[in-house]
């Protein structure tokens, strides 16, 4: 299932996970104050995403967005890269479940890492509310993000896209 937390507390979940250390001292220079990923994240337009190569298959997307209602929000997943994704700016609620306990309505793999599925009830809930907030979602983990409860708000999130090994 799912990892959440602060950075920190997520960093330490996954310690001594080698293919993870690369996306934790990515997402830590956006939390420095001053720093040019501070900078990048900021500057992002609403509705674009900016792509960073990380090296040995990892890469980085600083996105800005605007929140949706949940019924716009599509569940996914991917067999080929884990999300480690932090909130920089706003907040978002994010559902989760195992995909094991749903019915796939899209599979745009192999050309796409991409996998939508059927709607469902059975969804656990992660607040991302708080810059360095961390959820970090494996190959059986369906999730869907960017869900406001209110009016649309603008979001700023960093997400690694680290390969599945094995």
């Amino acid at each position: 299932m799912a990892v959440y937390g602060s950075l920190a507390t997520v960093r330490a979940q996954l310690a001594g996970q080698r293919s993870f250390e690369a996306a934790f001292a990515y997402l830590e220079e956006f939390l420095r104050p001053g720093s040019a990923a501070q900078g990048q994240a900021m500057g992002v337009p609403a509705g674009e995403t900016v792509r960073t190569e990380l090296g040995d298959g990892i890469f980085g997307m600083a996105q800005a967005y605007f929140t949706k209602p949940r019924a716009e929000a599509k569940l996914e997943s991917h067999r080929k890269y884990i999300d480690v994704q932090m909130m920089f700016a706003g907040a978002e609620t994010m559902v989760t479940t195992d995909i094991a306990r749903l019915k796939v309505s899209e599979d745009l793999t192999p050309e796409k890492d991409l996998i939508f599925y059927h709607d469902s009830r059975d969804l656990s809930e992660l607040r991302l509310d708080l810059a360095g907030t961390t959820a970090v979602y494996f190959p059986v983990d369906a999730h869907a993000g960017g869900i406001t409860g209110g009016p649309p708000a603008l979001a700023r999130k960093i997400i690694v896209k680290v390969p599945v090994l094995g």
